[in-house]
């Protein structure tokens, strides 16, 4: 079984933000794959399936970006998995918008969901990090993070979402290299 946790802020008026697009990745895979309503559990909402006959746990935190780790934590330990099986949908500043990488292990990078997470299970889990891009000054980074994404973005935000949620199977059957080359090949990046 795996566990696959989106980040983003609860309500509404959060939803179009840049630091929501893990929770926009859940849900777009939540919907490709015909997963069942969500409930809450673990202090998140919840909704598990299967991705080509892996089981997969989706959960979107709603404790506020900074408590991530919370529901996260809660998760794995209900499920007693380790932190191996985690794999985290988040926001990544220092990637260009639309570019995701994904790798195992590592620092937060400022990020405070991330921080979170790894207070709570430790450093060693996946991360799916999806480009948002850097505004070129630090001042402007809050403002750039916790903004909607601009109209002009939605088409680019929409088709890559989509790709992410078609190809996410390779996530749950271990292939994140797979995963990033094809996603690479359908957004026609250069790998």
């Amino acid at each position: 079984m795996r566990l696959f946790a989106g980040l983003g802020n609860p309500g509404p008026a959060y939803a179009g933000h840049r630091h929501n697009v893990g929770f926009m990745a859940l849900d777009a895979i939540h919907a490709a794959h015909g997963f069942p309503a969500w409930r809450e559990r673990f202090q998140g909402l919840a909704s598990e399936g299967r991705l080509e006959g892996v089981r997969v746990l989706l959960l979107k935190p709603m404790t506020f970006m900074n408590e991530s780790g919370r529901s996260v934590g809660a998760a794995l330990a209900f499920l007693k998995l380790a932190p191996e099986a985690l794999t985290v949908f988040h926001d990544e500043l220092d990637l260009p918008p639309f570019k995701v990488k994904v790798r195992t292990g590592g620092g937060a990078a400022g990020h405070n969901g991330l921080r979170s997470i790894i207070a709570h299970v430790g450093p060693e889990f996946e991360r799916v990090r999806i480009g948002i891009g850097h505004p070129g000054d630090r001042e402007r980074v809050t403002p750039h993070v916790l903004g909607n994404w601009a109209k002009a973005e939605a088409g680019p935000l929409a088709a890559l979402l989509a790709d992410i949620a078609a190809l996410a199977p390779l996530l749950a059957a271990g292939e994140p290299l797979r995963f990033m080359n094809d996603l690479a090949l359908r957004q026609g990046q250069a790998g």
